[in-house]
């Protein structure tokens, strides 16, 4: 939330558990977020220094070298996030509050987080006046607390009274979700020292949610497991290792999380070779040095740390955030000074935001790609759009449960139905007859995966479609030509690419579809593009490039974008567009005085427009490789809905942007 707000953002704990081990909370921020800090510039002191400071009155040393190293992130970052240490450590050695303590030294506002697990709500609305009350008494900032792990009965008490009592405090409920208290396999793993004996690294992040010793004949073992059991079991029961995954396979019956092999007793040849003839271990199987005692009590004692790899749990925190935290609310406190730096973390912040505030309904149709199945389950947790897969049922669920990822609130259908391929294509033909489509070739071409999701846009089955994770561009783009057809005023689809720099987002187009745009074609992508930034926020000040500023070259390619600018100028009348126009000029102030003095965009174009695609593409991809950009696109515009196209070499997050941004297309469209 901050760093969609805030340009540099630090994080920094002020105490940590130990100089000589590194602080998980740290790592992870660091990480997850790619904080542009070292790990050193996060951490304070180790809470052994204080408790020696504090006995020989040297605390307040420990206070100035604090503040100190805050005055030092002060000068490099826009906001410092503080992160305190759990009350409950220094609550055996104090009488107050350390971290109220380090709050008022450092003149900052205070959120406490009230741990309500397995307490009655009494018990929490007395500890939250005593917070209160503390807070004041301190001199702090009191800027919200946040009432954490609650049971649902004590949710619905703490909100009644609040409601009640009229309170102007900001107090945020969460509820206890068990998923997040739930070891993964890889900490299991780790904690037990275990080798895999069969496996592979994408099943590490399976949750563990339970433990069974199978010391029984293979009857009562298969009644006794649940569904995220770990299985500690002898490895030379062989039965008990071919039942569970039978069990796995069958319908009705518990599928395991992993099978561990005690006493390091290993697996023969003969059964190795026997479950590698599988074509991929459903289930992943380890060997410990342990016997199953130690190594169920030392499963037990597994801390749920979240790491940078635990995505689901990532995903389903900050789902929790969003649905618990009046965020507006929040960032009335922090926000005290406009700002006009827009980071890459700003930009996606204010996409998400943008995209939830009207939940659109979106066509992943490529449902057999794992990358769309995870990609999914990020949006749906998250809470931005709705998603409809197409595909079987049937055997999306089954690979979902393979990956371990919950896209059950998806909505699935399959493009296999026969009343809705009989409806299609005859729409289709009645569209197409006079270009010479036969019936027979409409229902042919409904079997075309492309053509059913479009059509289903095109009946308002949903509001926008993202693929081509599996299909190439011309799959994509040729059943949208045929059925959505472009704009009123819009005689070409194109495409543009937002480039998050490091403290701008510029508009490049069109890098991905165009070959060679004649002057109309041209000007019809530069107002598409300019059209595409207002919608997202950002002021439309195109450039039409060349390698001739002004009046300074002369060429064929140049005539071009002189006829393209002043098309673009008579059809926008409102934008400022200058071109023909070399890059320098349309970046640098200094560049455009020397050489453009009466240009309009004094070097401050955000709108970039190639005259070619071989131009165009390269330099969007020399500015992402030389700089790190982060490069979301293509876009594609000048469609009446919004369908969007993927590279087959796509990332997860990449298809997250480009769902959003087809959210939000499908908003402006319905805006309009």
């Amino acid at each position: 939330m901050l760093k969609g707000t805030y340009a540099k953002v630090a994080f920094f704990r002020p105490i940590i558990s130990s100089q000589k081990e590194r602080d998980n909370d740290v790592d992870f921020m660091l990480t997850h977020f790619e904080l542009n800090m070292s790990y050193d510039q996060c951490c304070g002191f180790a809470v052994s220094d204080y408790i020696e400071a504090y006995g020989t009155d040297q605390e307040s040393k420990l206070y100035e070298a604090l503040i100190h190293k805050v005055n030092q992130l002060k000068q490099a970052y826009d906001f410092i996030l503080i992160e305190g240490y759990p009350r409950t450590v220094f609550g055996s050695v104090f009488d107050f509050d350390i971290n109220l303590e380090i709050a008022k030294n450092l003149d900052t506002a205070f959120i406490p987080i009230l741990n309500a697990r397995d307490k009655p709500a009494q018990n929490i609305m007395d500890e939250l006046q005593i917070v209160s009350e503390a807070v004041s008494a301190e001199g702090c900032i009191l800027l919200a607390t946040i009432v954490n792990r609650c049971s649902p009965n004590v949710r619905e008490a703490i909100n009644a009274s609040f409601a009640s009592n009229l309170t102007e405090e900001q107090i945020y409920v969460f509820p206890e979700v068990k998923e997040l208290d739930t070891p993964t396999l890889a900490q299991v793993i780790k904690t037990l020292n275990a080798q895999m004996l069969l496996g592979d690294a994408s099943q590490l992040q399976h949750l563990v949610h339970g433990k069974k010793i199978a010391a029984m004949g293979v009857e009562n073992y298969l009644s006794h497991i649940e569904n995220g059991d770990i299985v500690i079991v002898s490895g030379d029961r062989v039965d008990i290792i071919l039942a569970s995954i039978l069990s796995f396979y069958a319908k009705n019956h518990s599928n395991i999380v992993a099978l561990i092999l005690s006493g390091g007793i290993r697996l023969s040849q003969p059964t190795i070779a026997l479950l590698q003839d599988f074509s991929t271990p459903v289930i992943p199987i380890f060997s410990v040095q342990s016997d199953s005692y130690q190594t169920a009590i030392a499963i037990e004692k597994i801390s749920t740390k979240i790491t940078p790899q635990n995505k689901r749990k990532i995903t389903l925190s900050k789902g929790l955030f969003d649905a618990n935290i009046d965020k507006a609310k929040l960032l009335e406190h922090f926000i005290n000074t406009s700002n006009d730096t827009l980071t890459p973390m700003m930009f996606q912040y204010r996409l998400f935001e943008q995209a939830k505030s009207d939940r659109q309904k979106i066509i992943l149709p490529e449902s057999n790609d794992e990358r769309i199945l995870q990609a999914t389950e990020i949006l749906i947790h998250r809470d931005i759009v709705d998603v409809i897969l197409l595909g079987n049922p049937k055997k999306i669920h089954q690979q979902a449960l393979k990956m371990d990822i919950d896209i059950s609130k998806a909505e699935i259908i399959n493009p296999e139905d026969e009343s809705l391929q009989e409806k299609f294509a005859q729409l289709f033909y009645e569209m197409r007859k006079d270009k010479g489509l036969t019936l027979p070739a409409a229902k042919d071409m409904m079997t075309n995966i492309n053509y059913f999701a479009t059509m289903m846009i095109h009946q308002n089955m949903a509001d926008g479609m993202v693929s081509g994770a599996t299909h190439t561009t011309a799959d994509t783009l040729r059943p949208a030509l045929q059925i959505i057809k472009t704009k009123k005023d819009i005689s070409i689809v194109s495409s543009i690419f937002f480039m998050c720099l490091d403290t701008k987002v510029l508009v490049y187009g069109d890098c991905a579809v165009n070959l060679d745009p004649t002057a109309e074609e041209l000007a019809q992508i530069a107002i598409s593009s300019a059209d595409t930034a207002k919608a997202f926020g950002i002021e439309p000040k195109v450039a039409l490039l060349s390698y001739s500023t002004g009046s300074s070259g002369s060429g064929p390619e140049v005539e071009k974008v002189k006829e393209a600018t002043r098309l673009a100028q008579m059809l926008r009348p409102e934008y400022q567009i200058e071109g023909p126009i070399q890059y320098d000029a349309a970046i640098d102030a200094k560049v455009a005085k020397s050489k453009l003095p009466n240009c309009k965009l004094v070097g401050n174009a955000t709108v970039f427009i190639f005259p070619d695609l071989n131009t165009g593409n390269n330099t969007y991809k020399a500015v992402q490789r030389s700089t790190n950009a982060l490069a979301i696109g293509p876009i594609l515009q000048g469609l009446r809905l919004p369908i969007n196209d993927l590279s087959r070499g796509c990332l997860v997050d990449d298809i997250v942007n480009t769902v959003v941004i087809t959210a939000i297309q499908a908003q402006k469209r319905d805006a309009k």
